[in-house]
C-alpha cells in the first residue's frame, strides 16, 4: 500500500501476469522523507497569554513541520490495478482456492492453508467457508476428553487460529507436551513446533501460567535455533527471526501481508495459486487505497484547513495509514474515509485544547460542543468557530449516508456521543488523552 511512485516488479510464480509491488512500511515511509518524524514542541511562557482574546504573536506553537503529502501530489499518483481486466483475473483465482478449501480432506492441510490466507492479507474473501471450518474444528477439537492434535505444531496452530476466531479453548491443551510443571526439553528440537507454540502464546488471557510459561520456553530455543551455522532451511529460519523482532499477534496486517508475500515463495510446498492471487490482491486494493486517499484530500483541501488553522497538525496521511492499519479489507473502505475525517478532526481539537487555546475560549466551545448548537457559534473565537462547523457539517454527511443507504438515522446517537462524552470533552477546556470518537 505504498503510495509512492517507487515501482519494484515480482514475477508472479507460473504465470503470465506480471505484479508490480512497492513495499509497505512505515520505516521506509520515513526513511524516503515521506513521513516527518515528531518534532518537540516550543512552547512560549503561559504567564504572557491573556485570557481575553491574545493576539497570535503570543499564542503558543509546537512548530509542526508542514505535510509533504500536498494534494497536487496525492492527487497525481496512478495504478494500473483497477480495471476490470485485473478483477475478473482475481475472481477466478478466488474460485480456484475457495474449491481448495472446500475440497481438502486433512484437518491439518486446511488449517495451514488458512493461516496462510491470513498472513497473506487475503482470508478476507473466503470468510464464509473459513468460519465454516473453524467451527467444525471447534465441535471436533476434544475427543474422549484430549485434543486430537498429538504433534507440537499443529496443536499450537490450531490453539491459535480457534482463538483468533473467537473459539475459547483452554490452555490446559499444552499439558500433554509437560512435565512435572515444565514443557519437555526434547521440544526445543522441534523448531516448527516452537514457533507455532511461540505464535500461540500471544493469544494468552489473563493468569494463564502455562502460556507465559511457554513464551519463556520458545523464545529460548528459537534464539538459539538462529544462531545456528549452515541452516538449510531459509524458510524456516526467515519466520523465526520475524517472529523474534515481533510476534503475528502484535502486526499490523498490511505490512505483514507485504512482507509474508516475499517469505511465502521460498516455502518449498508454496502454492502458486494462492502467491499469485496474494500479489494480485495486494496491488488490487492498494489502487483501492490510493482512491480513498485522493478523496481524503480534496476534503481536507477544501476545508483549507492549513490556512484556517494553521497552529494545528496536518496529518491525513498518517491518519488515513491509521485507519488500513485497523481495517485493511477492500470493501470497508467508506469506513475508512469516514474515520480518517474523524481523526483528522481529533488532531486538530487535540492542538486547539493542547497548544493553541486559550482557557476562556476552550470553556466556551466545550459547551457549544456539549450543546451541539449550530446556533451559538457566533459567540466563538473566529479558529473555534471554523472548526466547529467543520466538525458539525462532517458528522451530519455520515448521519445523512447512513440514512440514505440503510434509512437509519444515526443523528441522535451522533450528536449524543459528541456531546455527552465526558471522556473527551469536559468542563474545564481541557481533554482527556483517550479518544472514544
Amino acid at each position: 500500500m505504498a503510495l509512492y511512485p517507487l515501482q519494484s516488479v515480482l514475477p508472479v510464480t507460473q504465470s503470465p501476469y506480471r505484479i508490480h509491488f512497492v513495499p509497505l512500511s512505515t520505516s521506509l515511509f520515513i526513511s524516503q522523507g515521506k513521513i516527518s518524524r515528531p518534532v518537540h514542541s516550543t512552547i512560549i511562557n503561559s504567564t504572557e497569554i491573556s485570557n481575553s482574546q491574545p493576539p497570535n504573536s503570543f499564542r503558543r506553537s509546537a512548530n509542526y513541520q508542514s505535510c509533504i503529502w500536498n494534494d497536487d501530489y496525492i492527487q497525481s499518483l496512478r495504478n494500473d490495478y483497477k480495471g476490470d481486466f485485473h478483477n475478473a483475473r482475481a475472481h477466478k483465482l478466488i474460485q480456484e482456492v475457495s474449491m481448495m478449501l472446500k475440497e481438502m480432506v486433512d484437518v491439518g492441510e486446511k488449517l495451514d492453508l488458512i493461516d496462510s490466507l491470513q498472513r497473506l492479507g487475503i482470508s478476507y474473501h473466503f470468510d464464509n467457508e473459513i468460519s465454516t471450518i473453524m467451527k467444525c474444528v471447534s465441535k471436533n477439537y476434544y475427543k474422549n476428553g484430549t485434543p486430537i492434535r498429538k504433534d507440537l505444531y499443529s496443536a499450537a496452530l490450531e490453539f491459535r487460529l480457534l482463538r483468533q476466531h473467537g473459539y475459547y479453548v483452554s490452555q490446559e491443551v499444552f499439558k500433554n507436551f509437560m512435565e512435572e510443571g515444565n514443557f519437555k526439553s526434547c521440544l526445543g528440537e522441534d523448531t516448527w513446533g516452537m514457533l507455532s507454540l511461540y505464535e500461540a502464546s500471544y493469544l494468552l488471557i489473563q493468569n494463564e501460567a502455562i502460556l507465559d510459561e511457554a513464551q519463556n520456553f520458545t523464545i529460548e530455543h528459537l534464539k538459539k535455533y538462529i544462531k545456528k551455522e549452515n541452516e538449510i532451511n531459509e524458510y524456516l529460519k526467515m519466520l523465526v527471526e520475524h517472529a523474534l523482532e515481533l510476534p503475528l499477534h502484535w502486526r499490523m496486517q498490511r505490512v505483514e501481508a507485504r512482507w509474508f508475500i516475499d517469505a511465502y515463495k521460498k516455502k518449498l510446498n508454496m502454492n502458486s495459486i494462492v502467491l499469485e492471487l496474494a500479489k494480485l490482491d495486494f496491488n488490487i486494493v492498494q489502487a483501492t487505497y490510493q482512491e480513498e486517499l485522493k478523496h481524503g484530500s480534496r476534503w481536507w483541501t477544501n476545508m483549507n484547513f492549513h490556512k484556517k488553522l494553521h497552529f494545528a497538525r496536518d496529518r491525513l496521511m498518517e491518519n488515513f495509514l491509521w485507519t488500513v492499519g485497523i481495517m485493511y479489507e477492500a470493501q470497508i473502505g467508506y469506513y475508512r474515509q469516514i474515520t480518517t475525517k474523524i481523526i483528522s478532526l481529533i488532531t486538530i481539537a487535540d492542538d486547539m485544547y493542547d497548544v493553541y487555546g486559550t482557557l476562556d475560549e476552550l470553556k466556551l466551545f466545550t459547551k457549544v460542543i456539549k450543546r451541539w448548537d449550530i446556533n451559538a457559534i457566533g459567540q466563538l473565537s473566529e479558529y473555534t468557530k471554523i472548526f466547529f462547523v467543520a466538525l458539525y457539517n462532517t458528522i451530519n454527511e455520515i448521519a445523512f449516508n447512513v440514512l440514505k443507504e440503510q434509512e437509519i438515522n444515526i443523528v441522535p446517537q451522533l450528536k449524543q456521543l459528541i456531546s455527552v462524552n465526558q471522556n473527551y470533552w469536559k468542563q474545564d477546556g481541557t481533554t482527556s488523552s483517550t479518544y472514544h470518537l
